[in-house]
């Protein structure tokens, strides 16, 4: 049996003590116990725990690994996300204001991705449990919205008719205006007669689109979401903020970031519009997306809204072609990449001097080291704003200010 103290949490929510041993669900300052296996300690018994340590608020969280850190308390979660962002920024000698951490509610996640499997008495759905490729049901979620609740047996249904009993379906189900867009991979080959059952079963459980394998199978109702004064129907699968709130919050940020100066604007990483179409309202704007289809459901919202400025959108892949300098004349711009930040892209806007860069972001490693890079050309990182819509793990969203001298 070994003893050790908790240091810190790692980006992945885990303890570290000296060594590094890494040892989950505890917390810094906390004394644990446990069998020494490499790097990790397994069988841990908490000897001392800390003071911010709480019951966790849902009953599944022992064995689903849907969160991470539910055995913390909120102050604390939100002290430490704010606080790995700006230990990013210090690595790359950085620093700026950080504003407020805005988090979304208990039961407000809108999209989640759910795992399921045909078993012989019916079928399982849920998350799998942690570092397993086991599913536990989550009956009793704290994390999904009540109405997204619904896709639970809405995904044993189509398990039982569309799983192998050796595969897994993976289901990403989100919440629209008009009920539950279904999008399952994994399934069984789709045939005439298993087409027919799967557009019944889209009526009978009363789905707005039901897409397997990349096909829509049936589309009830539209699976439209609202982005500013614009409705929009995304493509099935297509990525959207995590929360209503989320999304509100990191609007705000893009909108205060930019404030009332100028007449046009890009949006670059514009997926379906989330920032490029309420920006419309006030501005020009040009969103530039790699997925095609993502666009053509930006544009589709632009056209059929009246009251928004001239929108224009542009295909193309910003990590292996990013607009150059010379063709980046804006008087904003707003930039939202995946984990892996935007390097190249980032060359070239801190060599555009536009006057104001609204950055958004899922990972405060990456983005610390693009900042590195604006500010290296002359940019002021003006603030930080940190997004807990990830409640309860490890996932930390920020969007930033930065100013051209």
């Amino acid at each position: 049996m070994t003893e050790l103290t908790i240091e810190r949490l790692g980006h992945h929510g885990d303890g570290i003590a000296a060594g590094p041993v890494f040892v989950p669900l505890t917390l810094p300052g906390e004394v644990v116990s446990g069998d020494l296996d490499g790097t990790r300690l397994t069988n841990v018994r908490i000897e001392r725990p800390s003071d911010d340590r709480v019951k966790p608020p849902c009953r599944h969280f022992k064995s689903c690994g849907g969160c991470q850190l539910q055995h913390a308390s909120d102050a604390f979660l939100a002290d430490w996300k704010v606080d790995v962002v700006r230990h990013a920024l210090t690595a790359q000698g950085l620093d700026a204001p950080m504003r407020p951490i805005q988090t979304s509610p208990p039961q407000s996640r809108r999209r989640a991705v759910l795992s399921a499997r045909r078993t012989k008495k019916g079928a399982m759905v849920g998350f799998h449990q942690r570092a397993s490729d086991v599913i536990c049901e989550i009956p009793d979620c704290q994390l999904l919205h009540p109405d997204l609740m619904a896709a639970l047996p809405v995904a044993k249904a189509l398990a039982i008719i569309g799983a192998s009993r050796k595969g897994e379906l993976s289901i990403n189900a989100t919440l629209t205006q008009h009920g539950l867009d279904i999008a399952v991979t994994g399934g069984k080959p789709l045939d005439g007669a298993f087409l027919s059952q799967l557009a019944q079963e889209t009526e009978r459980l009363r789905l707005a689109r039901l897409t397997w394998d990349g096909e829509v199978i049936a589309a009830r109702l539209p699976a439209t979401h609202s982005f500013g004064k614009a409705t929009v129907t995304p493509p099935p699968g297509a990525f959207l903020q995590a929360t209503d709130q989320g999304e509100a919050a990191l609007l705000s940020a893009v909108i205060d970031a930019i404030g009332n100066t100028g007449k046009r604007g890009i949006d670059l990483f514009a997926g379906c519009g989330t920032f490029t179409l309420p920006l419309a309202e006030r501005f020009e704007m040009h969103g530039v997306e790699y997925e095609r289809a993502m666009l053509e459901a930006l544009d589709k919202g632009w056209r059929g809204t009246q009251g928004l400025k001239k929108t224009t959108t542009e295909a193309r892949d910003l990590f292996r072609n990013p607009l150059i300098a010379e063709d980046l004349h804006y008087d904003f711009a707003v930039i939202d990449p995946p984990r892996a930040g935007a390097e190249a892209q980032v060359r070239e806007l801190a060599q555009s001097k536009i006057p104001t860069i609204a950055f958004v972001s899922c990972n405060p490693v990456t983005f610390a080291r693009d900042a590195a890079t604006l500010t290296t050309a002359g940019y002021t990182l003006d603030w930080v704003q940190v997004v807990d819509q990830f409640r309860w793990s490890s996932h930390i969203e920020l969007a930033a200010r930065f100013s051209a001298a």
